[in-house]
């Protein structure tokens, strides 16, 4: 999906800090090297097992290589919604049914949690944002202090909507 007014203006960005980006790519990275070294320096009894190991590592790398990409885009607060640099739209603001970022929602690491109204194709760009049926997580890799003020503008987004949808 792309921006329908390519002139939004823009309300608040949140992008992955360069030490993040690299240090939740580097664990992964890891996590596939060291299974690689277990395979070829302490192998395990049977073959299923080095097959096993051999899969979870070259996945590993795989979404090693994912987060590398996905983390060079930023996710963009417009008063149409939650996109990202490229326009892609994450989800539009007449979409979002509420918001969740409290200690025990279930939502990405410094990130929140957007419930919808309506189901929206599965997406999902590793260490940024996923979406899954009516839930839309962001956050991950970005500095907590940056979802913080956009779950907070997009908060008072959607109690201004709410309070207007009152009125009528």
């Amino acid at each position: 999906m792309q921006i329908d007014q390519p002139n939004e203006e823009i309300l608040t960005v949140t992008r992955a800090s360069m030490a993040r980006r690299w240090l939740g790519v580097g664990m992964v990275t890891c996590l596939a090297l060291i299974l690689l070294y277990i395979v070829i320096y302490a192998p395990p009894g049977g073959v299923e097992w080095t097959v096993f190991l051999i899969s979870v590592a070259m996945a590993s790398a795989w979404m090693a290589q994912r987060m590398y990409q996905a983390t060079q885009r930023t996710v963009v607060l417009t008063g149409a919604g939650l996109q990202d640099d490229l326009g892609e739209v994450i989800v539009p603001l007449e979409n979002i049914a509420s918001l969740e970022r409290g200690v025990f929602a279930m939502k990405p690491s410094n990130g929140f949690l957007v419930r919808l109204q309506a189901k929206m194709p599965r997406r999902w760009q590793p260490g940024l944002w996923w979406r899954h049926g009516r839930k839309v997580g962001s956050g991950g890799v970005t500095p907590g202090s940056e979802t913080k003020v956009m779950a907070q503008m997009l908060e008072a987004m959607l109690a201004e909507r709410n309070a207007a949808a009152d009125n009528d």
